[in-house]
């Protein structure tokens, strides 16, 4: 019986880990394409506040991630996670491809949603659109 609890722990350890490994921001000196929405390169220093490219943030831990994530079409829409397990969760769970944007508090689809880094360690925010990310700015 302790051998399975051993095994059920590190499973748990492991599964709580397995977003986690990717999460460092690229440098400012590395160099990517242009995103031409942000007006800025792939892996260019963000701060909180800016609006980032959709294919840099993990849509199932809504997090900025500072480097090109995994792409899943699903439905013809592209949504982006950071590993294996967000891969497979993005075309099974609809709560991990939509948000609420906390301006008009309307359901947003990540892959359509103006997404801004809103918190200290890269938490992003999604927005229905640019009025709306905007006023939240202000607030």
């Amino acid at each position: 019986m302790k051998n399975f609890q051993i095994v059920i722990i590190l499973f748990l350890a492991v599964f709580a880990t397995a977003c986690t490994e990717n999460k460092t921001p690229r440098s400012s000196g590395d160099t990517g394409s242009m995103n031409h929405s942000t007006g800025k390169t792939a892996g260019a220093d963000y701060q909180k506040g800016d609006v980032v490219p959709h294919d840099e943030v993990c849509m199932v831990n809504n997090a900025f991630m500072g480097k090109k994530q995994i792409e899943v079409v699903h439905n013809g829409k592209k949504y982006y996670g950071c590993c294996e397990m967000c891969e497979k969760r993005i075309p099974k769970e609809e709560a991990v491809r939509m948000a609420v944007d906390p301006v008009s508090k309307n359901q947003v689809d990540k892959a359509a949603a103006v997404i801004a880094i809103t918190g200290d360690k890269g938490e992003v925010t999604y927005f229905e659109n640019e009025a709306n990310y905007k006023a939240f700015l202000k607030q």
